[in-house]
């Protein structure tokens, strides 16, 4: 165990990443060594930072903390704290369970813990983070909570009603951030396109991108997490103009078939979804649209299923994640449909839909080689440097493996000829000038 060392652990979303980094920042304020999800933990104080989202999120948070609890025993880490959504929902359980945790903390109170241990909260650095991405890029929170009624998820349960941040602390931040060398923000919330409407009743993020979008040094603004119901269309508009907003939206569909967008609550029909599509498309053109599909929601049919193979094929997304539903207590659908897909079907339904994803990505992948992409280096990796190009988001999108005889610097954007595409992975060289 190392004295005067915090490891920060952080589970789930960057949305937890975010608040990560401000206690990391007020960890350091205090004489801290701090350290991020650390090879080896092994320090005087341990923080996990969960997720509560789905099943299999939560399992992951539970492990790591048994794990946890067995290295405090054997005196290999010191006090062990956890914070974060799982936290928020299930203390009590947490407590009953978990007798080797020092102290539980929710999704909003983590300051405490500073208190809690003797330690000061510096209000002048609140809003102030330690990166842990590479410095050319990192995560703008632009608010908490989500007010959708959607009938599987347990997010409200857990971060409350919606609360958007004031336009002109966001812009702050991003300056800040853009002075330390931030080139590339990624807007994230829970719910982005519902932004604006508790402070100034209005839909406000076409607003606030065009503020941060003239923010000096800041080259790429991408977008997550939007919401298809209600869409504010202005941001298109936006997005067209401004050259360093990326052509890039990660807007969750979850489903096509009318039956399922109704028990699901999603405030949208089979049409409307459909027209929003083309919409975009059509006013931001060459815009990649990422977006999120859900199997085995209850009392989903094969038939809304091959309906939603169908549009999957249809719309040909340039990005696509999925899941199988995780029936969720508290929820709308645990209190009211039963879980009737059975978990084999599930699984066996999620396979299919990623295969045909799969194959829509490589026949859209190889129509990039011989073109010529902007892209902006993360890292080296053996003998490449790894890339992406404005329609990849760090982590979950595909990446651009260059070779170069000459060194390319990290966080500085280079023309890359693609000469090779795979599914996920994109393959070129640097051009000169």
């Amino acid at each position: 165990m190392r004295k005067n060392k915090v490891d920060i652990i952080t589970l789930g979303c960057s949305k937890n990443l975010v608040d990560s980094e401000q206690l990391m920042r007020q960890f350091k304020a205090n004489g801290y060594t701090v350290a991020h999800d650390p090879e080896k933990v092994n320090g005087e104080i341990v923080v996990v930072n969960t997720c509560g989202f789905i099943g299999d999120a939560q399992e992951e948070s539970v492990n790591m903390l048994l794990e946890l609890e067995e290295a405090k025993k054997k005196g290999r880490i010191g006090k062990l704290f956890v914070m974060g959504c799982l936290s928020e929902r299930f203390k009590s359980e947490l407590e009953a369970e978990l007798s080797g945790v020092d102290r539980f903390y929710g999704k909003f109170d983590w300051k405490n813990l500073l208190k809690d241990i003797g330690k000061s909260f510096y209000d002048d650095l609140s809003g102030d983070r330690l990166l842990t991405t590479p410095k050319h890029y990192t995560y703008l929170k632009i608010s908490e909570g989500c007010d959708r009624k959607c009938s599987y998820c347990s997010i409200p349960l857990m971060t409350g009603s919606y609360k958007s941040r004031p336009i002109y602390r966001i812009v702050a931040e991003a300056r800040k951030l853009a002075d330390r060398g931030v080139k590339e923000l990624q807007l994230i919330a829970q719910d982005l396109t519902y932004y604006g409407m508790d402070n100034y009743r209005h839909l406000a993020l076409p607003e606030l991108v065009e503020r941060l979008s003239d923010v000096p040094g800041v080259e790429w603004i991408r977008l997550h997490y939007g919401y298809p119901a209600r869409f504010p269309y202005d941001l298109l508009r936006v997005m067209r103009e401004r050259k360093n907003v990326c052509n890039y939206l990660d807007i969750a569909l979850q489903h096509i078939s009318d039956r399922m967008l109704q028990k699901m609550r999603r405030g949208i029909t089979a049409k409307e979804t459909r027209e929003l599509i083309a919409r975009i498309r059509s006013e931001v053109p060459g815009i990649n649209l990422r977006t999120t599909l859900m199997v085995g929601h209850p009392g989903e049919t094969d038939d809304d299923f091959e309906e939603l193979l169908a549009f999957t094929r249809e719309s040909r997304f340039e990005r696509m994640g999925a899941f199988a539903y995780s029936h969720e207590s508290g929820t709308y659908s645990f209190e009211n449909y039963e879980d009737d897909v059975p978990d084999n079907v599930k699984q066996a339904r999620l396979d299919r839909l990623m295969a045909v994803q799969q194959s829509i990505a490589a026949e859209i992948n190889e129509k990039k080689v011989g073109k010529v992409v902007k892209t902006i280096i993360d890292r080296c990796e053996d003998k490449y440097f790894i890339g992406r190009t404005e329609h990849d988001s760090p982590e979950i999108d595909p990446e651009v493996l260059i070779e170069s005889e000459k060194t390319l610097n990290l966080g500085d954007f280079y023309n890359v000829l693609i000469n090779r595409a795979e599914a996920f992975e994109l393959y070129g060289r640097p051009q000169s000038g």
